[in-house]
């Protein structure tokens, strides 16, 4: 099984997508019925009927967790209703269980904790927009998940939850795991389609958004596993509980996993609303011998914030504004012995190697944006280059294809925004405070002496 800490919460924290009491075996479905598992699906099905719980879910105020689009601008519910009113004669939904953060174990630890949460989710979801197939995507490498979610998805077609049949309501719900073995980019919405398809992963315009034309050119629901993982919650008589877990315009938790200069690095659950600084302390806070300096949130492609960043509200709103992002809900702690530079020019050049170069401004802006970051840690920065920096970011982001090029620009603007002494130190005296950078500039200085 995958190997992350679960941090435990206050009692106060609501546990919506992780197991309250984790089961030794979290396969065995007699227990995860007895618990609770797919009183939801059966509530859709002989209840709420789809338009019910397509409203059930509107009224929950849930959004996507990760990503853009109307998912996030409108909320998950409106996603669904869009779905189901488009007209095909086949639906799909996805799982994008991907997870392309090469860091960050989040859903992989949800899957192999609550797997039925998750195919529960998906099922009803499924029956709600009037899909026969759910396709759950995951990495090839992510054996163990692989393996929880194909004898669990046996598991719950042989007691008739997925299946031909479910619960004997007539409706056909398939779900099968599909293996993805691809680079960063897979974790974008249309380019995992792309890939599930068998073709180039690179990603489209959207709109058309892919519940009008998904896979295969078919209406299509995507979203991430903890999205899925959250909906039996709401059908199964805890609506009202749900929406109170937060600020109704961000309703319900996230898996968050933190790591660096925290005392114990870990994956907790969280309500949005709560604060990074109520988050980080779930992890044991910050060694009393480090200096917190600042913290990156959203993974590669996220932002930096300083040290006052702790005392930010953690939800989309706050987050984009700060210049940060939600992401892979990764929170990296850096301490006084980080070079933020450096980090941010390893993040840029990172992005920059992943992309997939559809557009020019990805192929070739993000790799111009690269050098500049590394200039910068060489000591070989140019007097402009710093105003190139913010200009060559504003276009990239203005004509942006997907959010993996708005994205990857953050990183070295948030340096620009909060970390300017720093960022001088570097271009105007070629030293690196934390001693990190050793600039060519410095380096041949020295020799000459």
């Amino acid at each position: 099984m995958t190997t992350a800490t679960i941090l435990p919460t206050p009692a106060t924290f609501p546990r919506v997508l992780l197991p309250a009491n984790p089961r030794a075996n979290p396969i065995d479905l007699a227990a995860a019925v007895e618990a609770g598992a797919f009183a939801g699906l059966r509530a859709a099905v002989e209840d709420l009927k789809a338009d019910g719980v397509i409203n059930a879910i509107a009224e929950s105020g849930m959004l996507g967790r990760g990503g853009s689009g109307i998912g996030r601008s409108r909320g998950v519910g409106e996603k669904w209703r869009a779905c189901a009113r488009a007209t095909s004669d086949q639906h799909y939904v996805v799982v994008n269980a991907y997870q392309s953060d090469p860091a960050v174990l989040t859903d992989r630890v949800l899957i192999e904790t609550n797997p039925f949460a998750v195919l529960e989710g998906a099922a009803i979801a499924a029956y709600a927009v009037g899909a026969s197939e759910v396709i759950v995507a995951v990495r090839v490498e992510a054996a163990d998940s692989i393996r929880v979610l194909e004898t669990a998805i046996a598991a719950a077609e042989e007691a008739g939850y997925l299946g031909g049949d479910v619960l004997g309501s007539g409706t056909e719900i398939r779900v099968s795991v599909k293996p993805l073995q691809g680079a960063y980019m897979l974790g974008e919405e249309t380019v995992l389609l792309k890939g599930l398809e068998g073709k180039r992963g690179q990603p489209e315009q959207q709109p058309p958004y892919t519940t009008t034309r998904g896979l295969f050119g078919k209406p299509t629901l995507i979203h991430g596993p903890q999205t899925f993982a959250a909906v039996p919650t709401i059908l199964n008589g805890g609506l009202a509980g749900f929406a109170e877990t937060s600020p109704r315009a961000f309703a319900g938790t996230v898996l968050v996993q933190l790591s660096g200069a925290v005392v114990h690095p870990g994956i907790a659950e969280v309500p949005f609303g709560t604060t990074i600084r109520e988050i980080v302390a779930l992890a044991g806070g910050i060694p009393t011998s480090h200096r917190l300096k600042g913290l990156l949130i959203g993974g590669p492609s996220g932002g930096i914030l300083p040290a006052e960043g702790l005392n930010l509200v953690f939800n989309h709103e706050n987050l984009e504004k700060a210049g940060a992002h939600l992401g892979s809900g990764s929170i990296v702690v850096i301490d006084q012995h980080s070079c933020v530079v450096d980090l941010a020019a390893v993040l840029t050049r990172f992005c920059a190697d992943e992309a997939c170069g559809k557009t020019i401004p990805c192929r070739i802006g993000l790799r111009r944006l690269a050098e500049i970051g590394a200039r910068f840690c060489d000591g070989q920065p140019r007097g402009d280059d710093v105003t190139r920096l913010l200009d060559l970011s504003h276009d990239i982001v203005e004509s942006a294809l997907c959010d993996h090029e708005r994205c990857a620009t953050l990183a070295l603007q948030s340096v620009v925004r909060y970390f300017r002494d720093e960022l001088d130190a570097h271009i105007l005296r070629n030293s690196c405070p934390a001693g990190i950078c050793h600039p060519k500039a410095e380096t041949r200085a020295a020799a000459v002496s």
